[in-house]
């Protein structure tokens, strides 16, 4: 049932885009962003009106094998499992470089999701070293990626596929929020709102007065829609 809501979210995901959010992206959290998904980074892709996503920076100890223990394939899997997100984190998925067949999902480019039990299977037998395999997605209703975006707690940049097969992802948020965040923060310091909020903050201390903290956004899970 959950490959079945999967696969349906994915197959809507080949409308024209027509917001920035309606190609895949690479969302890189902020020195700001706390909790879960603090010192994140995701490949986010459009699903209908959707999007599903995965954090490409968390590895664990955990290895394939000891989630499959049943299939001696899994042995063969060297990288350990990531997670990906908390919707479905007791699930396993693979994205993988190329069409395995089996009902996989395509997700952009080259790339494809294998999310049921056969996919997997196959992606295992075949082509280990092309796969990472993640625990779990992170998964938006309708609307949310664009609030969430608007929040500013996130650098936005297109997604980048080598990404889902970096070995050592340790340092990959440092690197990236250096990339990243200069660039977007230069840009965002001259744009015409943010001149607007600066002459807003200076009319404010003027007349003695000062804007509170702004609340971190945390994403929001989904799990329930996904599973009904």
């Amino acid at each position: 049932m959950r490959s079945l809501v999967l696969a349906l979210l994915l197959a809507f995901a080949s409308a024209a885009p027509a917001q920035p959010t309606d190609k895949p992206l690479l969302l890189v959290a902020t020195p700001a962003m706390h909790g879960l998904y603090s010192r994140t980074a995701l490949i986010v892709v459009p699903a209908g009106k959707h999007h599903l996503g995965f954090i490409v920076n968390r590895a664990t100890a955990v290895r394939v094998a000891s989630v499959l223990p049943e299939h001696a394939a899994s042995a063969k899997v060297v990288d350990p499992v990531h997670f990906g997100g908390p919707d479905m984190a007791d699930t396993l998925f693979a994205v993988v470089r190329g069409n395995p067949g089996a009902d996989a999902l395509p997700l952009f480019g080259e790339l494809y999701l294998a999310a049921s039990a056969a996919a997997l299977v196959r992606v295992i037998e075949r082509s280990p070293a092309d796969a990472r395999f993640f625990a779990g997605f992170v998964a938006w209703e309708q609307g949310e990626l664009r609030k969430e975006l608007a929040s500013g707690n996130w650098y936005v940049a297109d997604a980048d596929a080598a990404l889902f097969f970096r070995q050592d992802t340790s340092r990959l948020w440092e690197e990236l929020v250096e990339r990243l965040g200069s660039a977007q923060t230069a840009a965002a310091a001259n744009s015409p709102a943010s001149r607007a909020r600066s002459s807003v903050s200076a009319a404010r201390m003027k007349a003695g007065k000062s804007a509170g903290p702004r609340e971190v956004t945390r994403l929001p899970s989904t799990t329930t829609s996904l599973s009904s």
